[in-house]
């Protein structure tokens, strides 16, 4: 197992706090059910005392958190697979909505990884982190789509090599209202963490250069427009987090179903949002052929487009 050590300081704010919820707000990937857990097995002191989960904090109190996890994710021959391409160096998957590309530990199932592994062993290891065994860039959550998987560690050095040169082609399709959009357009600017809301990011202003900030670019043109949504498609290079997302509120037009940046509410998609992973395209090296997967709208979004 691999163990972590946290060690963490209550400001005032936190003043009067739940030990459970100041854990939830301050460990990232940890929930609820999670802190609860950590408590109950003893992994959590204030000030050097074992405590509960409901033990309230004082300003200035030291929280010491261990988290245990295994050194390696584990296979889930269980998680249905949708295969799109296999080759001896790499793959490429249709990930649904739903399910997420990869854990925030490797004790937590029901990820993209973990189905992976199930069928590829040998990219067990392979990959920045034994957490994201293969994984050359990854999808949110609620983004279903093309996810690409390499199956050593040969191949993931070259494949990540391609994405951060932008030789890796990615589109996407997206919906979002049509009132006053653009029949395409350049998004250009950049993005940074929200400290406040660790579930977004924040779109710059021009003149603002604090914090962990990136320089992106999305670009974008109309399919087709039916009634007051738009179906459009982007492209991106070595894409930051949530940044379709958050580009396409900066603008005004939030993808549908996207809650965290204000888009339409649409109790018929569920928790997720109308953006697709539909293209993914590499020219190749001379050793290993190019290709070029589409993947088309699925249904529970071609539906929001009928008349």
């Amino acid at each position: 197992m691999n163990a972590r050590r946290f060690e963490l300081s209550a400001r005032e704010a936190d003043q009067g706090s739940r030990l459970d919820k100041f854990l939830v707000q301050y460990l990232p990937g940890v929930g609820r059910h999670k802190a609860a857990e950590l408590c109950a097995r003893g992994l959590v002191r204030i000030d050097g005392r074992l405590a509960k989960k409901s033990a309230l904090l004082h300003a200035g109190a030291k929280i010491s958190v261990e988290l245990t996890e295994p050194e390696a994710l584990e296979p889930e021959p269980e998680l249905p697979l949708d295969l799109r391409l296999e080759r001896p160096e790499f793959v490429v998957v249709n990930k649904p909505a739903g399910m997420p590309t990869a854990p925030l530990d490797t004790s937590e199932h029901g990820t993209l990884c973990g189905a992976l592994l199930a069928r590829y062993p040998e990219m067990q290891g392979v990959g920045h982190r034994a957490r994201e065994p293969g994984i050359v860039h990854r999808l949110d959550t609620q983004t279903s789509g093309l996810v690409l998987a390499a199956r050593s560690a040969a191949a993931f050095a070259l494949l990540t090599r391609a994405l951060e040169h932008e030789d890796l082609q990615k589109r996407y399709l997206a919906i979002v209202s049509a009132a006053g959009l653009a029949e395409s357009g350049e998004i250009s600017r950049a993005l940074a963490p929200d400290p406040a809301h660790p579930e977004r990011v924040r779109v710059l202003d021009a003149d603002d250069r604090s914090g962990y900030a990136r320089h992106k670019v999305t670009r974008y043109r109309v399919e087709r427009v039916v009634g007051a949504r738009a179906l459009i498609e982007l492209e991106v290079g070595s894409a930051f987090r949530h940044q379709i997302r958050a580009h396409l509120a900066a603008i005004g037009h939030p993808i549908a179903g996207d809650a965290v940046y204000g888009g339409e509410q649409l109790p018929m998609l569920g928790a997720r949002h109308a953006l697709h992973a539909s293209r993914l395209a590499w020219s190749g090296t001379a050793s290993i052929p190019g290709f070029t997967v589409d993947e088309p709208l699925p249904p529970d979004l071609a539906a929001l487009l009928e008349t």
